[in-house]
């Protein structure tokens, strides 16, 4: 049979329990502050904090730090007082239901001589003794964050457990020293850093822990020698550099280390090296190939730079080559003082950058030295604040090429303005010459209001002249003229693309509904439609890519992989969504739309027609251009003399250079084009008849001298070879799709390409794996190298917990 635990003796243990806990709590609550001073001294003294201190303030320093401390610890002497027994037993009553403690030291107050009285009241004090025994102690309950609302206590408490695990503890016996009076015998003993440029990435050197005799310090290195002790007990020599600061009392010296050479410390205990300073080199920085264009005219400058620890920063700085400017039309007036040019240099965001090769990328397309001679230096800089530069880079300045006649006439006029604001008057002139009899000249039908406003601007300022804001506003006004004129309506389209691209990308960040999403959704495929039904309008020539870096893709694909990306949003995936508008996006940067099997095959018949097409048109261009630049000779000379002849030979150049190209024409119709005997292919000849008609009506005017004419003819012609081209793409695209019909299960299903640019199904170079496999990659490393990345990304802490669940289901399902 188990044994009952005495009530009494659990009382009497839980009373004394519930003291100790008082007392805890009183001493904690009394001397909290006291105890926490003294562990910020610790941590001061551990770490040697002192040292960062005058010595001459280190004395004070403790006295008033010690005062502090007497008086923490005063005020908690008087606060705390020991704990009674009677308080300790109170405490545990008010924990216990009824108050039984109290109970049972009461006495019975009446009917003490009544025995029923009397046995009411003992089995009163059986029960509650049986309360008290279960009785259990109270622990300590200091309520410190009330009394340290600032959480010093805290703070203290770490700061000393860190210098009890990192600091020098044992340095507790040299505190008797810091408030030594003057002369009074201290052993020697000093100390010394050298703590090289935070740049260089290389750890502070402790002298006292160095034993080689000789090391290595960066140049620009800080060294700093204390010395405590007697004055002139130690002394220090050094040839590394000029002493930047000092004092006298507190023995302490700080200077650079600029040049190899010896640091000593003389006197007892004294120790000696030599300190060999590492230079900082200079940074280099060199042209990787030449300027060059890349798409869509923008500029393209390789380099490699390099430096011993980095470099930080880089310009290029472009200025005109002058004497290279052929000063004709309106560059023949001096050009306006312009400042150079200056573009950040592009830097590694995560590799080093003590020796890389990086591209400048720049679209200078609007700038008026677009397209002239340029000087062009590169320049870097390190940490250190040294400079490096390059060779003189030169090169034509890369810019946007207009194909359009009236396009390249207004960018034309926009580049004088800008070169000298003195042509005005002249760009205004020619601008109206360009208006005359100019219904259906332009594809845009806003161009001829634009062109007028942008003569009526000029004209309203002809008196007072052009200001820098008045002509930077109408240069800006004419360069979205130019893009009008050149693009016709793709430039609207392109611009309602990216915009319902944008509101895309705008509503998958913020979570938008379902219903939003559908909504953008078919707006963005509406713009798409638009822009490539607009861009496959455009005429060859105009794509300036190497043919085969174009991605080509067709209509239907491009909304099957909209189609997916409306699927990932509705499901809530948006990390794959985004994915794929990325790609998406891309896409569209390099689009070559097509309609369907075919690309990569055999040549369709016709397609080296097409090409010499492409050339006379091409040709053609450039005549018009020529031409109009003859027309802009006729109004710089005006009524000048003496130039008759010079004129007369060049007219008749032109005019012959027109009659070979209609007669080049006349030929290319006679050979096989696309779609002999279809609708597509009569209405390309008829429209390539009308082209020859066009040029021998231009080249008629050519050799009568009216230039103004033969412009408009050559405009004629010009979207005439236009329209055949058209319609013979159309015509190549028909034959294309018969083909793929007519071939053989199997074939020709595997000619297309998918929306990313990879091989369909079928392809035998894929060995029936085209589908999913990137050109020119193993699918298997490329799989295993996405899985080795989703691990890595999924075992970052700092990515959101649900894209880590996210990766986490990836690597589940795969």
């Amino acid at each position: 049979m188990a044994r009952r635990a005495d009530p009494a003796r659990a009382i009497t243990r839980a009373v004394r329990l519930t003291r100790a806990g008082l007392f805890v709590e009183r001493v904690t609550q009394a001397f909290w502050l006291p105890v926490a001073l003294a562990l910020v001294a610790f941590t001061v003294i551990a770490f040697d904090l002192l040292a960062l201190v005058p010595f001459a303030l280190t004395g004070w320093l403790a006295l008033a730090y010690g005062f502090a401390f007497l008086v923490a610890l005063g005020l908690g002497l008087r606060r705390f007082h020991w704990p009674s027994r009677t308080e300790a037993i109170a405490r545990l009553d008010r924990s216990l239901p009824g108050r039984p403690l109290a109970a049972l030291s009461d006495a019975q107050a009446i009917g003490e001589h009544d025995p029923a009285s009397t046995t009411l009241w003992a089995v009163h004090r059986a029960r509650m003794f049986a309360v008290a025994g279960g009785a259990r102690a109270i622990g300590p309950r200091p309520a410190l964050p009330r009394r340290d609302p600032y959480g010093l206590r805290l703070v203290a408490l770490t700061g000393a457990a860190v210098a009890l695990l990192f600091g020098q503890p044992l340095r507790m016996a040299e505190v008797g020293g810091l408030t030594a009076p003057a002369g009074a015998a201290i052993a020697p003993a000093w100390e010394g850093w050298i703590t090289p440029p935070a740049y260089t990435g290389r750890p502070a050197l402790y002298l006292n822990e160095v034993a080689r005799e000789t090391f290595e310090v960066p140049e620009g290195s800080r060294v700093v020698m204390r010395l405590y002790g007697a004055e002139g007990a130690l002394s220090v020599e050094q040839a590394l550099g000029e002493e930047t600061s000092a004092d006298d009392t507190a023995q302490v010296m700080e200077f650079s280390a600029l040049r190899t050479g010896r640091l000593a410390v003389e006197g007892s205990g004294g120790r000696a090296w030599h300190v060999l300073v590492i230079p900082d080199e200079k940074p280099t920085v060199e042209s990787a190939g030449e300027m060059r264009r890349g798409r869509g005219g923008i500029l393209e400058q390789p380099f490699a730079a390099e430096d011993d620890y980095g470099i930080v920063g880089g310009e290029a700085e472009i200025v005109l080559d002058l004497d290279g400017v052929d000063r004709a039309h309106g560059l023949s007036l001096e050009p306006e003082a312009r400042e150079p040019l200056r573009l950040d240099l592009p830097l590694p965001m995560t590799a080093s950058r003590a020796e890389f090769e990086e591209l400048l990328i720049e679209d200078l397309s609007d700038h008026v030295w677009a397209h002239m001679p340029v000087r062009m230096v590169l320049r870097v800089a390190d940490a250190a604040g040294q400079s490096g530069e390059s060779e003189v880079i030169e090169g034509t300045l890369p810019g946007r090429r207009f194909f359009e006649p009236a396009a390249l006439a207004v960018a034309e006029l926009r580049r004088d303005l800008l070169w000298n604001r003195e042509n005005a008057p002249r760009a205004a002139q020619l601008m109206r010459a360009m208006l005359h009899r100019s219904d259906g000249a332009f594809r845009a039908e806003a161009a001829p209001g634009e062109l007028r406003s942008a003569v009526d601007y000029i004209e309203a300022r002809l008196e007072d002249g052009l200001d820098d804001a008045a002509r930077d506003e109408l240069a800006a006004r004419l360069w979205d003229l130019a893009l009008l004129i050149e693009e016709g309506e793709l430039a609207n389209a392109r611009e309602r693309l990216k915009r319902a691209q944008e509101m895309l990308d705008q509503a998958m960040r913020d979570g938008a509904s379902s219903d939003e999403i559908a909504e953008l959704m078919e707006e963005l495929r509406e713009a798409m439609r638009d822009y490539i039904r607009m861009l496959a309008e455009q005429p060859r020539e105009r794509g300036e890519a190497d043919p085969g870096e174009q991605m080509q893709i067709t209509g239907d694909q491009i909304q099957e992989l909209m189609n997916r990306i409306q699927e990932l949003m509705e499901e809530g995936r948006m990390d794959e969504a985004a994915e794929l508008m990325a790609q998406l996006n891309a896409l569209l940067e390099n689009l070559q739309v097509t309609e369907g099997p075919g690309e990569g095959g055999e040549p369709m018949p016709g397609s080296e027609a097409m090409e010499g097409l492409g050339d006379t048109l091409s040709e053609q261009q450039d005549l018009a251009d020529d031409t109009f630049r003859q027309l802009q000779d006729e109004f710089g000379r005006g009524e000048e003399s003496g130039e008759g002849e010079g004129e007369g030979g060049g007219q008749q150049g032109l005019a012959q250079r027109q009659q070979e190209l209609r007669e080049r024409l006349r030929e290319q119709q006679l050979q096989t084009l696309p779609g002999e005997g279809t609708p597509e292919g009569d209405a390309a000849l008829d429209a390539l008849e009308d082209a020859e008609r066009a040029m021998d009506e231009a080249e008629r005017a050519l050799r009568e001298g009216a230039n103004r004419e033969a412009l408009e003819r050559q405009a004629e012609a010009l979207e005439s070879m236009r329209e055949g081209l058209r319609q013979l793409a159309d015509a190549m695209r028909q034959d294309r799709r018969e083909r793929a019909d007519n071939a053989p299960e199997g074939e020709g299903q595997g000619l297309g390409r998918d929306p990313l640019g990879r091989e369909r199904e079928g392809d035998s170079a894929t060995g029936g794996e085209g589908g999913t496999a990137v050109p020119g990659e193993d699918p298997r490393q490329r799989a295993r190298e996405l899985m080795d990345e989703i691990r890595r990304r999924s075992a970052e802490l700092s990515r959101p917990e649900s894209e880590r669940d996210y990766l986490n289901r990836l690597i589940d399902r795969f």
